[in-house]
């Protein structure tokens, strides 16, 4: 017969032979000795055998060696559980040429001859019958398979979201690492039978417990709906929240949850948004700035002068007045008290200013300490400037100091002749210093004269400038004594300026040589002149010493201690011999490089003398900060003494201070013996005053020396 091959003709076979010929699978039908009985085209296709080779054969043969029992086994547990379904194995099967493949294999006994079928003579004991299936297309289907859930599974761990998969009936069905870690729970929780502890850590974290929950009951509520929101958690962090269906075909099965932590997004934006409103505050604050002194909230410079120039443009106007005032000896304020105080006063004084002249077009700083009221129309300028200069004066407490500010003010008013806005302000100015000049504290109104003076002043520092290479600067001495060694122990070196043929005070151009910088090369030629012209004084006695006065603006100089112990060296006097004199004001330049300077000539061998003490902000407590070896009394102070019977307790306080504090004192200003004496009686250390001699030049130096032993003789008679 054609078809199903078999070993010989009985009915079963034929029957079996037209059932399953045509069957995909390969059938075999085995003896139950495991010889193959029959075969089928699909058997001798997946074997590499024609069906007229297989039948006969050992089905052992065609089992790998691990796999060769199997049949015999599946035959004896089909005969003890014959009505028994028996799942299929997994067996190693041989092709023809040697190569080993895997196939599934399902088993029955082979059905017995139907009814009315006579039972031919081989139709011996029961029979097997193998069902053969190549797994080679499910082991592709398999690694398909395990490749998209290694893709899938790759690229929901390598996602920065974190997903969390819920089913219908509440439980988690899936979630990634991210998830885990984005919410802080440990994975062990997740394995755990209940929810509730990953829930309570989850509700823990969120700032907006109320919200999240009521999100959740909505999407139980409508299980299609899609979702997106935000959370914010405790910690500062936030998450987008996303949520959709879990569908499969038309069904909804659960709900896919993704959280992205959009934490530095936000606070970008918020950092973004911050930024712009710095920015628009910013802009109003320039805004601000140019029509407003930031300090006092005054008027700025722009501001009054465009208010100036409109006024002065406006024919209606008959009165147009410019005071222009600037603090007196505002410095001091600075240097002595701090930076910050000097603005508490000039806040102050712009508050005053403004009660002052409520009226005013204008009231605005120009800058430093220096202000300008604009006023229009008004009768009686001078009223309004007598009234500023007498309100500014009241006391203020700075710092925990009280002060009285005072003030110079220039007025300035557009007369008969048509002036410029620049030349009216130019007028005020020249009022300002023309006050300064008088005394201070005080208005003055603008007058064609003070020109003359200004141009004097202009000329005079012209002039400052080339004294020193004219050879114009010259030196005065004058001796300073030792009552109780009755002798002159100290000179001191003073600056003179000849000015073709008239002698300049030294209170006009010492000031103007500061404000000009022209101080250095005056002090250094003062300094090398006066050491020249002492070098053989000072080298007769040792305890002979040299005083010269020095500016807190040569002080500033990088090299100036060098400078100084360099002249010292060229003109063989002994850096122990020298004694610079400072105001105590130098000690409050916020510039710690000018102490430095002192220190350096301190550690050379000379010594500091803080000049006029008493005049200054200072107190005898801060004596003992200051790198200084003698103090000076200031002659107001000596001035006192008249007959000398006073009770003056302010001098002995001082004396016995700086003693207790290791410094040598020099009295100043002494004019007569009664004043002598009463220092003498406080043992003060040293005297200088006209009682032993004026100033004189190095020509007639033999003869201040005269006159002072002669003063001290006399004295000693008394």
């Amino acid at each position: 017969m054609t078809g199903f091959r078999g070993r010989g003709d009985n009915v079963a076979l034929r029957r079996f032979g037209a059932i399953v010929e045509a069957a995909p699978d390969a059938l075999l039908a085995l003896d139950e000795d495991g010889t193959i009985l029959a075969a089928n085209a699909a058997a001798a296709t997946l074997l590499g055998f024609s069906q007229e080779a297989l039948i006969g054969m050992d089905q052992r043969s065609l089992l790998a060696a691990g796999s060769r029992n199997e049949v015999e086994q599946m035959f004896q547990l089909l005969l003890r559980q014959p009505q028994e379904q028996h799942p299929p194995r997994e067996m190693s099967w041989l092709h023809r040429d040697g190569t080993e493949f895997s196939a599934e294999v399902a088993a029955a006994l082979f059905p017995q001859p139907a009814p009315g079928d006579a039972p031919a003579e081989t139709d011996a004991g029961p029979r097997l019958l193998l069902s053969v299936r190549s797994m080679a297309h499910r082991k592709t289907e398999d690694t398909n398979l395990r490749q998209a859930m290694s893709l899938l599974t790759a690229t929901l761990e390598s996602t920065a979201d974190g997903i969390l998969v819920i089913s219908n009936d509440g439980r988690v069905a899936g979630f990634n690492d991210q998830f885990l870690t984005m919410w802080g729970i440990p994975p062990e929780l997740m394995e755990g039978d209940s929810d509730e502890p990953v829930m309570r850590l989850i509700v823990e974290q969120v700032a907006d417990l109320p919200a999240f929950m009521a999100r959740l009951g909505e999407l139980q509520d409508n299980p299609a709906a899609e979702s997106h929101d935000v959370v914010d958690f405790k910690d500062g962090r936030t998450f987008e929240r996303y949520s959709r269906p879990q569908r499969v075909g038309e069904n909804i099965v659960g709900r896919v949850w993704s959280f992205r932590d959009v934490t530095p997004r936000r606070k970008a934006q918020e950092q973004a948004q911050q930024a712009m409103l710095d920015l628009a505050a910013q802009a109003e604050k320039l805004r601000t700035m140019a029509f407003q002194d930031p300090l006092t909230g005054l008027a700025n410079r722009a501001v009054f002068n465009e208010a100036l120039v409109g006024s002065l443009q406006e024919p209606r106007l008959k009165t147009v007045d410019v005071l222009l005032l600037d603090l007196d000896d505002f410095k001091e304020v600075n240097d002595i008290l701090g930076h910050q105080a000097g603005d508490d006063m000039l806040i102050e004084v712009a508050r005053r200013l403004r009660g002052c002249v409520p009226t005013a077009d204008v009231v605005a700083r120009l800058g430093g300490d220096e202000f300008v009221v604009l006023l229009t129309a008004c009768p009686d300028a001078d009223a309004i400037a007598e009234c500023i200069v007498r309100c500014l004066h009241v006391p203020v407490t700075i710092s925990g100091t009280v002060l009285r500010p005072r003030l110079s003010l220039g007025l300035a008013s557009l007369g008969q002749d048509s002036v410029g806005p620049s030349e009216l302000l130019r007028h005020a100015d020249i009022a300002m210093y023309a006050a300064k000049a008088a005394g201070k504290n005080r208005f003055l109104r603008f007058h064609p004269d003070m020109m003359q003076a200004l141009v004097q002043r202009t000329h005079m520092e012209s002039g400052l400038q080339l004294a020193v290479p004219r050879g114009e600067i010259t030196v005065d001495f004058q001796p300073i004594v030792s009552h109780r060694m009755g002798q002159v122990v100290q000179l001191e070196a003073l600056a003179r300026w000849d000015r073709g043929g008239e002698r300049v005070p030294p209170s006009v151009f010492i000031p103007l040589a500061e404000r000009t910088g022209l101080i250095s090369e005056v002090g250094a030629e003062v300094m090398a002149s006066a050491m020249v012209q002492l070098a053989d004084w000072l080298s007769e006695d040792p305890s002979r010493s040299l005083a010269v006065n020095v500016s807190g603006v040569q002080l500033q100089e990088p090299d100036f201690a060098g400078t100084v112990l360099g002249l010292a060296e060229a003109s063989g006097v002994a850096p122990y011999q020298l004694v610079l004199e400072v105001t105590e004001s130098v000690f409050f330049d916020a510039d710690c490089s000018l102490i430095n300077q002192l220190s350096t000539l301190r550690d050379a061998g000379a010594r500091v003398a803080l000049d006029d003490f008493g005049t200054g902000y200072s107190s005898l407590g801060r004596l003992q900060d200051l790198p200084v070896d003698t103090v000076k009394i200031d002659k107001t102070f000596v001035s006192m003494v008249r007959t000398g019977n006073e009770r003056l307790p302010i001098l002995s306080s001082m004396i016995n201070m700086a003693h207790s504090l290791g410094l040598t004192v020099t009295a100043e200003g002494i004019e007569t013996p009664a004043q002598a004496d009463y220092l003498t009686a406080l043992e003060c250390d040293s005297l200088q005053g006209f009682l032993f001699s004026l100033p004189e030049p190095g020509e007639r130096l033999a003869h201040a020396l005269d006159h002072a032993e002669e003063a001290l003789n006399a004295l000693k008679g008394r």
